[in-house]
């Protein structure tokens, strides 16, 4: 049985808060799939309660995560995707470092220059100007890039995507296409954001267990992973 400290108005503690949201953007788990996991280990808890933790506490983990994570590569790549949200065409942003892990992501309805300078601005206010930016050929990263003076003196690169130049950041969006597939389809724009952002974060606290490494490191690793999830629990109470 899960126990902890409790927030004022939720009838669980923290911790069986924080292990719910952990399994949702964890794994490729529905709503139903959790409450089971749960009951399993004696917890009764509703799907609309599970939801609802997702939706009020993600941004909060997701902030604590991004405190504790790393200092990140100098070198940025950039690209985007296209995904439904509610029936409506919209356009995926994501950067990664030369490492692989994520910067961040950004969920616009649009596919130009603007779009591309909002994504820049949300970088620039977390991380240091990066000494190069890598991106596909699409003339809207190069405009953005002019209209930005603070980037003006950063080398940018551009890749072919189909000619597999580009993989750190062509391979960085399947994670969350399996949960877009898991949940049918992303419904809610602002809820998206929520999801994805801390989506991003948990890819990055478990990167390492993802590569080819031996069992010995990867389990110290996600020991290592765990415990800084409890952490980042612990200090929204």
């Amino acid at each position: 049985m899960l126990s902890g400290q409790k927030l004022s108005g939720y009838r669980f503690p923290l911790v069986v808060i924080g292990h719910a949201v952990w399994l949702y953007h964890r794994f490729t788990l529905s709503d139903r799939d959790i409450e089971e996991l749960l009951l399993e280990r004696g917890i009764a808890v509703t799907r609309e309660s599970i939801r609802s933790w997702c939706i009020k506490f993600s941004d909060l983990f997701a902030q604590g995560l991004r405190h504790r994570e790393p200092r990140r590569g100098s070198r940025w790549h950039l690209d985007e995707m296209c995904v439904d949200v509610g029936d409506i065409t919209h356009w995926l942003w994501r950067a990664v470092d030369d490492q692989g892990a994520m910067l961040d992501i950004l969920l616009q309805q649009h596919r130009d220059t603007e779009a591309v300078r909002a994504l820049f601005r949300r970088l620039l206010g977390k991380y240091d100007v990066p000494q190069g930016i890598h991106t596909d050929k699409l003339w809207s990263y190069g405009a953005a890039l002019r209209k930005l003076p603070v980037l003006h003196a950063v080398e940018h690169v551009q890749v072919v995507s189909t000619a597999r130049y580009n993989n750190l950041i062509e391979q960085s969006h399947r994670r969350a296409r399996r949960h877009e597939r898991q949940q049918r389809g992303f419904r809610s724009r602002k809820r998206s954001q929520g999801f994805l952002d801390l989506h991003a974060r948990l890819t990055n606290l478990h990167h390492s267990a993802c590569s080819t490494v031996p069992a010995h490191r990867r389990r110290h690793h996600e020991r290592i992973a765990f415990q800084m999830w409890r952490e980042t629990v612990w200090q929204a109470a």
